[in-house]
C-alpha cells in the first residue's frame, strides 16, 4: 500500500508536525510554509491528507483556517487536541539574549514570560522555523520559542522549559481529506451557514437544534468579505451527520439559511 502524504504548516519540529505524527504515525509528512499552500495541494490532490491548527484553548481561533474551510471540497475527517509545552531554545555559545522570535500564537501564549524578562518579541511565520533562522543565521543574541523536539531536530539548547504563561494550553488540530467517515458513536460534525440579514433569523436556526437536542460546541462568526457587516455561522455539533436526528435538524435548518455546508462528520478527539 502506498505511504500517505500528509502536509502540515511550518518546518520540521514545529506543533503541527506533532499533531500530524500523532494522528499519522507511519506516514510521509510534508511541511510546508503557508496554509494556502495546504489547502492548494489538497485540492490540486498532490497530497492524501492535511494537518491544520483551528483554536488555541488560551489565544482562541485561527481566522485563516476557517476561511479556507469556506472553499475547499475536502471534508475534516478527524481532530487532535495537542498539549502546547514551549520552550526557550537559542544556539548552544549564545550570547545574552535580548530578542525572542516565534509564531505570533506562542509569543501571545508566553506573553508574561517574555515581559518579566525584558525581550523583545519578533513575530515569525513558525515556531520551529525560528529556531532553524537562529541557527542558520547564527544570531547570537536571540532565542525562539517552540517545542522541545524542535531543539532536538536542529542540535540547538533549550535554556527553559515549560514557559507558557498558562499550564492547561491546547491546540486543537483539524485533520483533512476526501476519506469518508462513519459512525463513532463519540462524533462531532462542523459545518458553515448563512443566514439573511434580518432580526430573528440566528435565533430560528438555534432553536432547531434545540427543539432536537443537539448539542453545540462551539459557534463561531466569520465577516463575509463580499458583504460588509455581514457573517457566516460556523458550527461545531455532537454527533454524526449520517445520524437519523442530525440529517432530519439540518433538513429543516438548510431551507432558513441562504447556504449550509457540511464540512465534515469525525470521531472525537481525546484531551490528554
Amino acid at each position: 500500500m502506498r505511504e500517505l502524504i500528509v502536509a502540515f504548516q511550518g518546518e520540521y519540529g514545529a506543533y503541527s508536525e506533532i499533531a500530524a505524527r500523532k494522528f499519522f504515525p507511519n506516514s510521509n509528512l510534508v511541511p510546508m510554509k503557508l496554509f494556502q499552500d495546504i489547502f492548494d495541494a489538497l485540492d490540486d490532490s498532490s497530497i492524501d491528507c492535511a494537518v491544520v491548527p483551528i483554536e488555541n484553548s488560551i489565544e482562541g481561533s485561527v481566522n485563516e483556517i476557517y476561511d479556507l474551510l469556506l472553499d475547499t471540497e475536502k471534508k475534516i475527517v478527524g481532530e487532535i487536541f495537542l498539549k502546547i509545552n514551549h520552550c526557550l531554545i537559542a544556539l548552544p555559545n549564545n550570547s545574552t539574549i535580548t530578542r525572542v522570535l516565534s509564531h505570533p500564537q506562542a509569543l501571545a501564549q508566553c506573553r508574561n514570560y517574555i515581559k518579566n524578562r525584558n525581550l523583545n518579541s519578533i513575530p515569525t511565520y513558525d515556531t520551529a522555523g525560528s529556531v532553524r533562522l537562529i541557527k542558520e543565521k547564527k544570531i547570537l543574541d536571540a532565542a525562539a520559542i517552540a517545542s522541545k523536539n524542535a531543539a532536538e531536530f536542529y542540535d540547538m539548547k533549550i535554556l527553559d522549559q515549560n514557559i507558557e504563561d498558562r499550564k492547561n494550553n491546547f491546540t486543537r488540530f483539524l485533520v483533512l481529506s476526501d476519506q469518508k467517515t462513519s459512525p463513532a458513536k463519540n462524533d462531532r460534525t462542523s459545518l458553515i451557514f448563512g443566514l439573511k440579514h434580518t432580526p430573528g433569523s440566528l435565533f430560528s436556526v438555534l432553536q432547531e437544534f434545540n427543539y432536537n437536542k443537539i448539542n453545540l460546541t462551539k459557534i463561531e462568526s466569520r465577516p463575509i468579505k463580499e458583504k460588509p457587516w455581514e457573517y457566516n455561522f460556523y458550527v461545531d455539533l455532537e454527533g454524526h451527520i449520517e445520524e437519523d436526528n442530525i440529517k432530519k435538524t439540518l433538513n429543516k435548518i438548510e431551507k432558513k439559511c441562504t447556504f449550509l455546508k457540511i464540512l465534515g462528520s469525525y470521531k472525537r478527539g481525546t484531551i490528554n
